[in-house]
């Protein structure tokens, strides 16, 4: 299956997990959302820790073609508890 994603990429899955390759609409919507920034320390043997902060605002998601390795039901209801990617000054029109 291939989709076109907003900026005219085809998306497709090399290989399958445990759910079959599938598509999620485009949308937008509102809930608590999470973003982790890398943070540089000191410490030579562990260079980098993630540093987790969260907010709530409208925001959307592009179309996505995707597989994994837990249940469709699994990925709608967790949706909110990863970590999203999108443009602040505009979070209903990113392009992520």
């Amino acid at each position: 299956m291939q989709t076109p994603s907003s900026a005219g990429q085809s998306q497709y899955t090399e290989g399958e997990g445990k759910q079959p390759e599938h598509a999620h609409v485009a949308r937008t919507h509102t809930h608590d959302h999470f973003h982790i920034s890398h943070h540089h320390t000191s410490n030579p043997l562990s260079q980098w820790e993630h540093r987790a902060y969260w907010h709530t605002h409208a925001h959307n998601h592009n179309v996505l073609t995707h597989s994994h390795d837990y249940s469709q039901e699994q990925e709608e209801a967790e949706h909110d508890k990863e970590s999203h990617v999108h443009d602040h000054a505009a979070p209903t029109q990113s392009p992520a």
